[in-house]
Formats: structure tokens, C-alpha cells, sequence
């Protein structure tokens, strides 16, 4: 008899935790139906679009000083690094020659003058012919127009600063012969400058004169600048399809050297009310683009599949145009193993 309780106990044991079996695996199997998940609220939010590219500053003002006469360099008074103001000598040629032609002009001059005057007291007079007149007049204005263009050639041989600035490079030195419109030397005013870029065609309806730029300059990590765009191009190059804008700066500790490299950023749009999604959680099928949106049903959550049309869109974010609306949530964590009509959980 105790046997058979012993029996009837087991029995009933076993029964019980097939039972339990049960329960476990169907609340498993509902389990395994469900998918945890993160949302996010959709809000509104500002959003700002930039473009970049290179660029390279240019000094405002800047020569290549060239003499307007040939000339052997007698004496070069300035060497390089040195600062000069607009009108200092620079560089005398040898005028030697010059000189005295000049010499022998002036004294061919006061002779002309005296043979003048005397011509002039006889024609006063009515003595003398009119031709003699005429001839010493004539020679005395002649005498004196060769007299201003030696003066004037004398002068070409003192070569002036043209601009105020710093003195860059001298190309030619003491007892080197000088010609008319060779470089001598290359003079820099640093205290003004600008950057000059190329942009492509499709933002010429995107950016104007006055547009705020942001300039970075790899040669210094540390140092950037904000400036408005002070020129913008008229000309398409056909080359590139490019066009050229201008950024004024002021260079008061002249940091900023010609041809160093600029980065700019542009802003070519901006939305005060966008909304905005992370780039990565927005798939794509045949019919279009879409993203998954939570739901609610009788007291459960489900994902929604929900097609969208996109807008501008940065390295990490997408402005939204159509399917979505403010205090909708998107499944950002899971979206991309989560499928449309899946029960989901937080």
C-alpha cells in the first residue's frame, strides 16, 4: 500500500513540472515575439546646413617695383624686412651719362636765353629779320623741352617705394644692370588682407555679398576668424564651373601671410523649425526611404513602417520634409532588426 502512494506521488510530481514546462515555454515563445527597443520624441528643432572649401590669402596690397629706365644699380638703400612708406627712395641707377647731358643742355640753355633776348631787344627795335627772331626763339623752347626730358629721365633713375609696406625680396643687386620694367623688388602691405575661393556654380543662388563665412587656417590650429563675403564673382569659369568670392580682413599683427591656406565654412541653408532624424537609422527599399515609428494598441507597443521624404542633411542628421510629425517617437536603437507590426518593449 505505501508503494503505491510512493507511486501515485511521483506521478503527481511529474505532472506538475510538465505543466510548469508548459507555462515557461509559451511565456518564452511570447517573449521571443517582442523586440526591446529605444525611441526618441520628435521635436522641433534648428537646423543649420555649411559647405566647405579652400581658399588662400592674398595681400590687399601688394608690387613688383620695377625701374622705368635702364640703368647699371648704383646704390640699393633698403634690404629685406624693412618697412617703407610710399614715396621712399629704393633703389638709384647710375646717371652718370645722364648727367652730363644734362650739364651740357643747361649750358646750351643760358645761351640760347642770351641770344634770345638779344634777337628779341632788335626785333623790339625793328632791327633784324623776323626769321632771325624766330629762329633764336625757336631754339631757346627747343633747348628747354630736351632740358625737362633729361630731368625728367634723371629722375626715372630713383626708384620709389609705390605703396607703403614691407620689403619682401630684392631680386638684383649693387652694380647689376637694371632694364626698364624688370622686377627689383617685391614689396608687401600685410595690414590688409583677404581670401580668395573658388565655389562651385550650384551655390550661386545660395550664398551672397554680406553672408556671414567662418575661416580656419591649418597652419594655425588655434587661430579663426569671422568675415562677410565682400565680393562675389561675376564669371563662370568654364574650366571648373567655379566662381570666385572675396573675404576682407584686417591683419593688424600681420599673422596672416599671401597664399596661406584657408578653410571655409558657408552656410548655404538654414531652417528654424526642422525636423530631424539621425542619418543612420533611415532605410531604404524600393519604394522609397523610411524609418520605424512606435505604436499603440490595446495597451501594447508595435513598430510602424513609415515612408518619409528627406531634406537637407549633414554628416549626422537628416531634416525630415514629409511622414512625420512633432511628438511622433522613432525607434533609434533596434531599427535595424525591427520589422513592420513587431509588438516592441522599453
Amino acid at each position: 500500500m505505501k508503494n503505491l502512494f510512493k507511486i501515485l506521488f511521483l506521478f503527481l510530481i511529474f505532472i506538475s513540472c510538465g505543466e510548469d514546462k508548459k507555462i515557461e515555454k509559451s511565456e518564452n515563445k511570447e517573449v521571443s515575439h517582442r523586440l526591446k527597443v529605444t525611441t526618441e520624441k520628435i521635436l522641433f528643432q534648428k537646423f543649420e546646413h555649411f559647405f566647405e572649401i579652400n581658399g588662400s590669402v592674398e595681400a590687399e596690397k601688394s608690387a613688383f617695383v620695377s625701374p622705368e629706365t635702364n640703368g647699371q644699380i648704383k646704390k640699393i638703400y633698403v634690404k629685406e624686412g624693412d618697412r617703407v612708406r610710399k614715396g621712399d627712395l629704393l633703389v638709384e641707377l647710375n646717371t652718370k651719362i645722364l648727367e652730363n647731358s644734362l650739364e651740357e643742355v643747361k649750358t646750351a640753355l643760358e645761351l640760347s636765353k642770351i641770344m634770345f633776348k638779344k634777337q628779341d631787344e632788335l626785333w623790339k627795335q625793328k632791327i633784324g629779320s623776323e626769321i632771325q627772331y624766330l629762329q633764336a626763339k625757336n631754339q631757346k623752347e627747343s633747348i628747354e623741352r630736351k632740358l625737362e626730358t633729361l630731368e625728367s629721365q634723371l629722375d626715372m633713375g630713383k626708384v620709389k617705394a609705390p605703396i607703403s609696406g614691407i620689403i619682401d625680396d630684392i631680386f638684383l643687386k649693387k652694380g647689376e644692370m637694371a632694364s626698364a620694367g624688370m622686377q627689383l623688388i617685391q614689396l608687401i602691405n600685410l595690414k590688409s588682407v583677404y581670401v580668395n575661393a573658388d565655389v562651385s556654380e550650384s551655390y550661386l543662388s545660395k550664398i551672397k555679398k554680406g553672408d556671414l563665412v567662418n575661416l580656419n587656417f591649418p597652419s594655425y590650429p588655434d587661430f579663426s576668424k569671422n568675415a562677410k563675403i565682400y565680393r562675389i564673382g561675376n564669371f563662370i569659369n568654364p574650366s571648373n564651373r567655379t566662381f570666385k568670392i572675396e573675404i576682407k580682413l584686417e591683419n593688424r599683427d600681420e599673422k596672416l601671410k599671401p597664399n596661406l591656406l584657408a578653410m571655409l565654412k558657408i552656410k548655404d541653408f538654414s531652417e528654424e523649425k526642422a525636423i530631424l532624424i539621425e542619418s543612420e537609422i533611415i532605410k531604404k527599399d524600393a519604394k522609397g526611404e523610411y524609418l520605424y515609428v512606435k505604436t499603440k494598441n490595446n495597451n501594447k507597443y508595435f513598430a510602424k513602417k513609415t515612408y518619409i521624404e528627406t531634406g537637407v542633411s549633414d554628416n549626422e542628421k537628416t531634416m525630415i520634409t514629409k511622414g512625420l510629425q512633432v511628438n511622433q517617437e522613432v525607434i533609434i536603437d533596434g531599427y535595424n532588426i525591427v520589422k513592420d507590426g513587431m509588438e516592441i518593449y522599453f
